[in-house]
């Protein structure tokens, strides 16, 4: 991913991606999107303060909304934690901002190099756009073709992972793109971490979904 090898962001801590794998999990039963503080807790067993420390972060960033939780009976209402995936019900305002900036600053760079229309549209190409500044502001240097729609990402930092860990954080990565992608708008998709030969490869595939 980058020449250094360092990551920042949500996942350069295992333990954030165990919780953010967590919540992008409870994020796809319909009934119960959120999880406690006490529910992160026991499914890693790491410590309140901790997870608490953990999940400011994740909120600064825009990877994670809290929320309070609506009582119908007596009782302190808890405070409830979901991905923000993006999606208008899961969409964080640090992300919305932090999408708007980018598409500022790729207007103006393409003002300043005179570059011409990719062909994708307008939609796509901000998508990109948050997509790429994302990925740097993680400790990346994205490399996107816009005609085969893949992203390279080698080498990655990843590849000393105990395997184990690497479904978990490919999956996890993948969908804080998505999520990206999402909060931007538009018609990609991150389709999937392509199959590799070597653990320091990483491709991600995009997908343009028909209008």
């Amino acid at each position: 991913m980058t020449g250094g090898g360092a990551v920042y962001g949500p996942i350069s801590s295992y333990s954030r991606v165990r919780i953010l794998h967590l919540l992008f999990e409870a994020g796809t039963v319909e009934s119960r999107p959120e999880l406690t503080i006490g529910e992160l807790c026991d499914a890693t067993g790491l410590h309140p303060n901790t997870v608490r420390e953990h999940l400011q972060r994740l909120i600064d960033g825009g990877y994670v909304i809290q929320s309070i939780e609506h009582r119908t009976t007596r009782g302190r209402p808890r405070v409830l934690y979901s991905a923000a995936t993006g999606m208008p019900e899961a969409s964080s305002p640090v992300a919305r901002d932090k999408v708007a900036e980018a598409a500022r600053r790729g207007d103006m760079m393409r003002r300043i190099l005179a570059e011409e229309d990719s062909g994708l549209g307008r939609e796509a190409t901000y998508q990109l756009d948050a997509l790429i500044e994302h990925l740097e502001e993680s400790g990346f240097e994205p490399v996107i073709d816009e005609r085969e729609l893949t992203v390279e990402l080698s080498p990655c930092p990843h590849a000393a992972s105990a395997p184990e860990h690497r479904p978990t954080l490919c999956q996890v990565h993948l969908g804080l793109m998505q999520g990206v992608l999402n909060q931007a708008g538009g018609p990609l998709a991150a389709d999937c971490v392509r199959a590799a030969a070597r653990p320091e490869e990483c491709t991600v595939q995009l997908r343009l979904d028909a209008a």
